[in-house]
């Protein structure tokens, strides 16, 4: 059986302007791929409301889980909780379960829970809660559309939240050689080897250093001894 798939949709001008650099990616694929979720489609999209429904709608669509990230902070620009709301149809306000956890953040460590926090509680109808230990405000679950903060520790500790709950497949296991041979040289081998192990990704990523041209060949796949098996003709053609 397939793994289940998945979509990231990352919120944000500060992603495409280059203020901001985005580490949650790189997290998120490395902890889908243990979860044996494929993670196969990444968009960026800015803070317009038509932009992040019409993708919200098209992702939700056509992937098992859509994780976004950014866009659900307590200032003017944090639209995210709304245009999920939009895409899905439903209604949106501040929920009291939400509102709770905020309360007794605020109470505990004195600080203010004023209009502009309390947006943090606003949650579209019918979804779920994901859990945040580091800042308390919460993401949610609205379908299959996982909705996280951009913060990089609050992304990375949304995700451990939601993780657990989902169903994944086969752990993508992954072995790499560095090959001493510019892509044209190894080419041909290479797609023989693909050819002959269809149920495996083949990846050639080359370098160039110190003059010398060469190139990294990854063999991914759920089946251990598969990958083994490609990386043993590999080794035995180019390991030397």
């Amino acid at each position: 059986m397939a793994n289940p798939t998945a979509a990231m949709l990352v919120i944000g001008d500060e992603i495409l302007s280059g203020r901001t650099r985005d580490s949650n990616m790189y997290f998120l694929a490395q902890q889908l791929t243990q979860a044996g979720i494929d993670l196969t489609e990444v968009r960026v999209v800015s803070d317009d409301q038509d932009a992040i429904v019409s993708a919200v709608k098209a992702l939700s669509a056509g992937f098992t889980h859509v994780f976004t990230s950014g866009g659900i902070g307590p200032t003017h620009d944090d639209i995210t909780a709304d245009c999920i709301a939009k895409a899905f149809d439903a209604s949106i306000d501040v929920r009291d379960d939400a509102r709770a956890l905020l309360e007794a953040h605020y109470k505990r460590t004195g600080g203010e829970l004023n209009v502009a926090r309390l947006r943090m509680a606003r949650i579209p109808e019918g979804a779920t809660l994901i859990e945040n230990p580091v800042s308390v405000a919460p993401g949610f679950t609205l379908e299959n559309v996982h909705v996280m903060a951009g913060v990089p520790e609050v992304f990375e500790a949304m995700v451990a939240s939601v993780l657990p709950q989902l169903t994944g497949g086969s752990p993508l296991l992954s072995q790499s050689l560095r090959v001493m041979r510019g892509e044209g040289e190894i080419a041909a081998f290479l797609s023989d080897l693909a050819t002959s192990h269809p149920d495996l990704s083949i990846g050639c990523y080359p370098f160039h250093k110190d003059g010398v041209f060469g190139a990294n060949v990854v063999v991914r796949g759920a089946d251990g001894a598969q990958v083994d098996a490609a990386m043993t003709k590999l080794v035995t053609e180019y390991g030397t």
